[in-house]
């Protein structure tokens, strides 16, 4: 059966999506450089999964630096669907992606992948569900495949987390954040997002069939890991 999505954004505030966190470009394009680096030395003509595909800029950012990769592009709310359809056709990449509205388990279970992403989607999946979520993701990938995935990640019970609070304060008034929702922040982060230690990311993904996973970004908050399937 079809899990139901649940779409959180209006046409509205996908479209203004690009635009919201444009203040983090210099975090964003380190971060699809390094993805690219990580990902170089893929088959000539390999396919790439996009799971919480977004507005499409993780996909453009491969595709326009490999010109014979193809893409699948996979995203629960429809219109953010929408915005990454119209971003891909404005990059004139359409013909080399594919869109589908749901889950990674809406893909068909015979397609296999040279490359999976999760970008910034992890911590919105329930820590009951995580490893679930890993799993399905790795079970798109082909043997020796590579999962990239990028989420909110910190240990919130330990000591430094007021000091992490208040750099992730500092980036959330960047983005216009008001008064009230830094003071909420707090409780946003421990109980609106999932949010777990690196070391227990890390374990997840050997649970899931990836071997030694390797963090290679951190900013702030913001990890992202790459490992390959066994």
């Amino acid at each position: 059966m079809k899990k139901e999505t649940t779409d959180f954004f209006t046409q509205e505030l996908a479209e203004r999506y690009d635009d919201r966190n444009s203040k983090l470009a210099p975090i964003s394009e380190n971060l699809h450089f390094l993805i690219r680096k990580v990902l170089e030395e893929l088959p000539e003509k390999a396919k790439v999964l996009s799971v919480g595909a977004g507005t499409g800029v993780d996909i453009i950012s491969l595709a326009k630096a490999y010109s014979d990769w193809t893409f699948v592009a996979v995203e629960p709310s429809l219109a953010m669907l929408n915005v990454c359809r119209q971003r891909i056709e404005e990059a004139g990449l359409t013909h080399r992606c594919e869109f589908v509205h749901g889950y990674s388990q809406d893909v068909s279970a015979q397609e296999n992948f040279d490359a999976v992403l999760s970008i910034l989607v992890a911590h919105f999946v329930e820590s009951s569900d995580r490893l679930n979520f890993y799993k399905s993701l790795v079970r798109h990938l082909k043997k020796g495949g590579i999962l990239v995935n990028a989420e909110i990640c910190y240990d919130l019970e330990s000591k430094n987390f007021p000091l992490m609070l208040t750099n992730w304060k500092a980036i959330q008034k960047m983005m216009g954040a008001t008064p009230e929702s830094l003071a909420s922040l707090p409780k946003q982060l421990k109980e609106m997002l999932t949010i777990l230690p690196p070391k227990e990311v890390e374990s997840l993904f050997v649970e899931s069939g990836i071997d030694s996973p390797i963090q290679f970004f951190q900013a702030f908050m913001i990890s992202a890991w790459y490992g390959i399937k066994h």
